[in-house]
């Protein structure tokens, strides 16, 4: 009995002793530093498509929200670092969409380089925030011999980062046919595959990418890590484009909503509430992901940012329209 009650002492005091030696090593962190596993590209990695699901690293359908920036020749104050780690740190997204115009006036087709500089500033943000982010080729028009040149540069230094998804037509116009879209569509896939083999490519749609139901009866086909835009504004295109969705679904097409906002299609006028939640509900559902429309500040309803006096980060709610006031809030409820 005396020999035991010695080890137990013994034990205890190897034990203070140990305890003392860890605690002197390694002092004692405030809970606010202790490291925190945040890392949301990290766990999902690179993404793929599975049937008609978008899937991370691990084959789990994954669903990516978040918001657009406005059009880069003239929201450009946008396209910066800090706006990037602002969205992060206070709004929460997993996801931000660069919008590089094209045709306008000082879009891509008249000065390639500053868009370049534009879009790498927010894909390069993106990635060091722990986010997607899709590149976005912003017409309205075809434009082959630009879009190869433009997504070659941008495949070339993005290639072995799984952040990085390419949206290669943004809203091909109305009276666009499908087959031309298409023709287009598997040249740019052409291009983009020669130098990145899985990143994720978004492919547009006539009618402003509300066309889908005709898409799903003729898709593309010979390639991957492929999902077909659908955009909406839900004041505007209510159950009768949820219909040709949901019949694109039910063929089994990929579909990835890249923009979308509750107002009227020509981004004013007022919210619809009513509709905007049936198109938040039916997302959910169909496990589909969306970027809102768009961080800006023009005079219009859809432009997140109140007025170009607003700064270009560190907003309040003072800083934001209704319209950006309640996408934050989405965001920062899904955490």
């Amino acid at each position: 009995m005396k020999l035991e009650k010695i080890n137990i002492a013994l034990l205890a005091c190897l034990f203070l002793l140990f305890a003392c030696e860890r605690t002197n090593n390694n002092p004692a962190q405030p809970a606010d530093q202790l490291p925190v596993d945040t890392s949301f590209v990290g766990r999902h990695g690179q993404l793929a498509v599975k049937g008609a699901a978008l899937t991370d690293q691990n084959g789990d359908t994954i669903v990516l929200r978040g918001v657009s920036l406005g059009w880069h020749q003239w929201w450009s104050r946008f396209y910066s670092k800090e706006t990037v780690e602002w969205l992060k740190k206070d709004w929460k997204p997993n996801l931000i969409r660069a919008a590089i115009g094209v045709e306008p006036d000082s879009g891509y087709l008249r000065k390639p380089e500053w868009a370049m500089q534009c879009l790498t500033t927010v894909v390069d943000a993106a990635i060091e925030n722990d986010m997607y982010v899709i590149v976005d080729w912003h017409a309205h028009y075809i434009h082959l011999e630009e879009a190869q040149t433009f997504f070659t540069q941008v495949a070339t230094k993005y290639k072995d980062t799984p952040n990085v998804l390419y949206e290669i037509f943004n809203e091909p116009w109305d009276d666009m046919p499908w087959p031309d879209v298409k023709a287009y569509s598997v040249e740019i896939i052409k291009t983009i595959r020669s130098i990145d083999k899985d990143n994720i490519i978004l492919v547009g749609n006539p009618h402003w990418d509300q066309d889908v139901h005709i898409v799903a009866d003729d898709p593309i086909i010979g390639y991957d890590n492929i999902l077909y835009t659908l955009h909406f504004y839900a004041a505007t295109h209510k159950q009768d484009l949820r219909d040709k969705a949901a019949y694109a679904r039910s063929k089994g097409l990929p579909i990835f909503v890249s923009e979308c906002a509750g107002m009227e299609a020509s981004g004013d006028g007022a919210i619809d509430q009513t509709e905007w939640n049936r198109w938040l509900q039916w997302m959910e559902e169909h496990r589909l992901s969306w970027a809102a429309w768009s961080v800006s500040d023009k005079n219009e309803t859809c432009s997140m940012i109140k007025s170009p006096a607003s700064p270009a980060s560190q907003w309040t709610n003072n800083d934001l329209k209704a319209w950006g006031i309640q996408i934050k809030q989405i965001l920062t409820s899904e955490q």
